[in-house]
């Protein structure tokens, strides 16, 4: 299977965007690992759930293809993302994340998911390979989500959003406001 640098075929604009993704991710990555190594049952889920919720929609972003960008695109444009987005078979490319869109991409990383349950029970050396599992299920399903979005830019033809002046990547100006706040925040404003 091609990687997302593969896919991208010497584009710029895609080769960049996917260079930030990836720096999104491996921090994102880093705190699932951190929350998987912590031996209290549930805490990992709802930490892969929560970075999930946010990764997701930061990545489509970096493509222009994050929900509040694709609505904002000519009918045209709209439609024929969401053409190549169905046939293409991504889960989450232009679509808001919900708990079913999480729950469809935990299933791909089950068996990872599993281990890293059944290894916390081994006291120390369990921590760390449930750590390095929660490492790897996040990178395997952001970098999936990655690979779907330059699919879906590439076949799409989309022009890529430039990164915002002063921030790290063009994602956070592309999100509403909620989106940037941290989700324990976000969960008591409700």
């Amino acid at each position: 299977m091609p990687s997302a640098t593969e896919l991208a075929q010497g584009d710029p604009a895609l080769l960049a965007a996917i260079r930030r993704s990836r720096r999104l991710l491996g921090r994102k990555a880093l705190m699932a690992a951190a929350a998987s190594a912590v031996p209290v049952p549930g805490i990992d889920f709802a930490a892969d759930a929560a970075l999930l919720a946010r990764l997701v929609p930061q990545i489509s972003a970096e493509f222009g293809l994050a929900a509040p960008q694709i609505a904002h695109l000519s009918p045209h444009q709209r439609e024929r993302v969401m053409q190549m987005a169905g046939s293409l078979g991504t889960v989450l490319v232009g679509k808001l994340v919900t708990r079913d869109l999480l729950m469809t991409l935990a299933r791909h990383a089950g068996m990872k998911l599993s281990a890293k349950q059944a290894a916390r029970f081994v006291p120390l050396a369990g921590q760390v390979v449930s750590a390095a599992l929660g490492y790897a299920a996040l990178r395997a399903m952001g970098e999936q989500h990655i690979k779907d979005c330059v699919r879906v830019a590439r076949a799409a033809q989309l022009v890529l959003p430039a990164p915002a002046a002063g921030t790290a990547s063009g994602a956070a100006a592309a999100l509403p406001s909620d989106a940037s706040r941290p989700f324990w925040r976000r969960l008591g404003a409700r």
